[in-house]
Parts: structure tokens; sequence; C-alpha cells
């Protein structure tokens, strides 16, 4: 008679409900992550090899031509702003030349020079002075910031001090924590 040994549907003989009995040996070491995949035929594609296998993409597809139409326009743009910087400057300069012929006929051409001349200097004086008083003003803040910085860290020195000093017997002096609650308080009152 047949033993039934339950789970497995293996019998003594070796030839069960399962298959034969080498078949279940092979099988009770695997996890059914490794049997699935041999059942599969291997371990598939991966993640990145899947998504470049498949090209098509509709909201790629649609981006790019987005982007080419858009170029398309600013092409047209930059060529029609081309055409319209070269008709004015062709222009400008016709009516420079105008204008240079009528100065030329004046004699107070180099008057105008001399005044350009002394005007630009001036105009640097007084763009160098005001740039001299912004850098004092700078360094007039900066050193009252550190005068301030350095009273701050005074009074914490100070402070800090009181805060741990200690009697012989090595417990804390109550005086000056007292003193400090009470500025505290009186601070935040007013």
């Amino acid at each position: 008679m047949k033993k039934n040994t339950g789970a497995g549907g293996a019998s003594d003989d070796g030839v069960g409900v399962g298959g034969n009995k080498s078949d279940q040996q092979r099988l009770k070491g695997q996890s059914s992550k490794e049997r699935n995949m041999q059942r599969l035929g291997g371990r598939g594609l991966s993640l990145q090899a899947f998504a470049r296998t498949n090209h098509y993409n509709p909201a790629l597809i649609k981006k790019q031509r987005e982007f080419y139409k858009n170029a398309k326009y600013v092409r047209k743009f930059k060529r029609s702003l081309g055409q319209h910087e070269q008709q004015m400057t062709a222009r400008h300069l016709e009516e420079r030349n105008e204008t240079e012929e009528a100065t030329d006929l004046d004699h107070n051409t180099k008057k105008r020079k001399k005044n350009s001349a002394k005007s630009l200097r001036d105009l640097y004086e007084e763009k160098r002075q005001e740039a001299e008083k912004a850098r004092l003003e700078r360094e007039a803040s900066i050193q009252a910031k550190k005068k301030e910085r350095q009273r701050a860290e005074a009074r914490r020195k100070s402070l800090k001090k009181k805060m741990f000093k200690k009697t012989k017997s090595g417990q804390p002096v109550m005086k000056h924590r007292i003193e400090h609650l009470l500025q505290m308080i009186q601070g935040s009152t007013s």
C-alpha cells in the first residue's frame, strides 16, 4: 500500500501527483521567484531596456512638434526684424549724413567739442565724488555694526560670567540669576 506524505503529494516509491521524485527535490530548494523565472524562460527585459525598445511616446512627439513650430515662428520673426533693422539703419545713416553736412558748415564745431570734453570731465568728477560718498557711508555703517557687535559680545560675556558664578560649596549664586529673570519680565511687559 502507498503511503501519502501530504503536502508534496509524493509517495515512498517516488511516483506521485506532482511528477517524479527528482523534479520535486529540485523544485523544493528554489524560491517561488526562481521557479517563476524558470517557468517563464529567463529574467526578461530590465525596465531601461524595455523603455528603450518602445519608441512611441505621444507626449514627446507633441512636444517636438510644438518646439519646431515655435522655432519656425522665431526664425521668421528674426528675419523680419533683421530686414526692418537694415531699413532703419539705412534711413539713420542718410539722416546722419545730412546733419553732418549741415554742421560741418558751421565754424562752431571746435567750440562744441571743447565744451563736450569739459562736460564729460565734470560728469566724471561728479560720479567719482558720488562713489566716494557711497564708499565712506558703507565704511561708517560697517564700523557702527562692528562697535555694536563688540558691545553686545561684552554684555554677553559679563552676563555669562555672572550666571556661572558659584559659591564656596559649588552651588550657583542665585542673586544674578534672579536679577536676570526680573529684567526679562520687565522687558517683556514694557
